[in-house]
């Protein structure tokens, strides 16, 4: 077979500030995921596209082409509206964990395809993977029939749903690329147009943990991605939510899971519930789903009972004791006062350093590895009290972890204006 370009021009293209043309972009994702387009080439493009952006149309085009890489889910056979919520990830979302379950308790069907994690950000699926037999990849049958059963179901994307979107997903995560974007939006929205939801809410991180930083760039993704999602008939919204500290007080796989269970038993760290409830509230409102009180569904066990049977239903134990790395090391504060500032970045960093996070394509992650927090802004604290304690399998990997760890916190005397956060919601994006 005769191509019609090279992957040198289309990279040169971008290189030199040029708009690709739609014929461009469907060939380049096609000859990727064809293996026609080598890794080192896509990760040039990558680069570009990062450093030199996108137009509206190309990131549509880019978006198309990737879900035309594959096939798109029908769950027409479900008596229940259908909702779901992506994140664009941060330290201590395990949001999903606790929201699947509880818009399903609530009257929903969330077909919730997942991923793995990005850089310094944790994975919902490498989480799940701590409880010990469950399973990621099922087939669309199985995807369909848990949803029949218990309203949600948290999964791999299948290898037949944008795949193109599989490998660049992976290769961004080592070629420090993730934060591009037009990749974030079409690697989300490729995959969430695909599985077939009639309703999506976004939960576009903002703030030091988060790949968007600065809330406007999380403003301009968000608007980008609500509006790929309403020109291929999906309802979606987006909230802009603060992510300058890590959400609830754990980093890591298992210890995140732990911490989700706390949340649908009725406790948890209230900045977990509170979003967790807001979100739920978002997602039943947009797929037209009326009466429901999740609130009420996660104090009265109904979540928990719809969490069990999604777990049990793929294979996993909820009953099972969840791994617990072989080593720990406690960091206490270094003076005393209040906490007034936590940079999740710095946290998150930790955590992946000390094994919940990969540095190359297929590596494994350590189950039990990640910190826990025992403070946060807005605490007082006095000298030589705990901070955080390190979990990890590799203890060499402390020396690093602590590294990062450097000036995480400060401490000082509670300001009169009280402490400079960003509110838990920045804002309300819906066109």
């Amino acid at each position: 077979m005769i191509e019609p370009f090279a992957a040198v021009e289309i990279i040169a293209a971008k290189r030199d500030h040029n708009e690709l043309t739609d014929l461009q972009i469907d060939w380049i994702i096609d000859a990727y995921t064809r293996g026609v387009v080598a890794d080192e080439q896509m990760s040039a493009l990558l680069m570009a596209i990062l450093l030199n952006g996108m137009n509206s149309r190309e990131i549509s085009r880019w978006t198309n082409a990737m879900i035309n890489s594959g096939e798109r889910m029908d769950w027409s056979k479900l008596d229940r509206k259908t909702a779901d919520k992506h994140s664009t990830g941060g330290v201590g979302d395990k949001i999903t964990l606790p929201l699947a379950p509880l818009v399903a308790a609530c009257g929903g069907a969330v077909p919730q395809l997942s991923g793995r994690g990005l850089g310094h950000t944790g994975g919902t699926l490498d989480k799940l993977e701590s409880i010990p037999g469950w399973r990621a990849s099922l087939t669309n049958d199985e995807m369909l029939k848990v949803l029949q059963e218990t309203g949600a179901v948290i999964c791999a994307a299948g290898a037949g749903l944008a795949p193109a979107d599989k490998k660049l997903y992976a290769l961004r995560d080592v070629t420090a690329t993730v934060e591009a974007i037009p990749l974030i939006a079409s690697s989300i929205m490729s995959k969430k147009i695909a599985e077939g939801t009639s309703a999506l809410v976004l939960d576009v991180k903002t703030g030091a943990g988060a790949f968007m930083s600065d809330p406007a760039k999380a403003k301009e993704l968000a608007h980008v991605m609500v509006g790929l999602g309403k020109r291929a008939g999906v309802k979606t919204l987006a909230l802009v939510t603060a992510m300058d500290v890590p959400l609830g007080l754990t980093a890591g796989n298992a210890l995140e899971v732990r911490e989700s269970v706390e949340v649908l038993a009725g406790g948890g760290p209230s900045d977990i519930v509170e979003l967790t409830v807001l979100l739920a509230q978002e997602m039943l409102e947009l797929a037209g789903i009326k009466g429901a009180d999740p609130a009420a569904a996660l104090k009265n066990g109904k979540a928990m009972d719809v969490w069990r049977q999604m777990i049990s239903a793929q294979g996993g134990d909820p009953d099972a004791k969840l791994p617990i790395a072989r080593e720990n090391t406690v960091v206490t504060a270094h003076s005393s006062g209040t906490i007034l500032s936590m940079d999740a970045m710095k946290v998150g960093m930790a955590a992946w350093r000390l094994g919940a996070g990969r540095s190359r394509q297929g590596e494994a992650v350590q189950a039990g590895a990640g910190i826990e927090i025992h403070a946060k802004p807005g605490d007082t604290i006095t000298a030589g009290a705990p901070l955080y304690t390190l979990h990890t399998d590799t203890p060499a990997a402390f020396t690093r972890a602590l590294e990062s760890l450097d000036n995480s916190v400060t401490i000082g005397d509670m300001p009169v204006s009280g402490i400079d956060r960003l509110p838990l919601i920045v804002e309300r994006i819906v066109d």
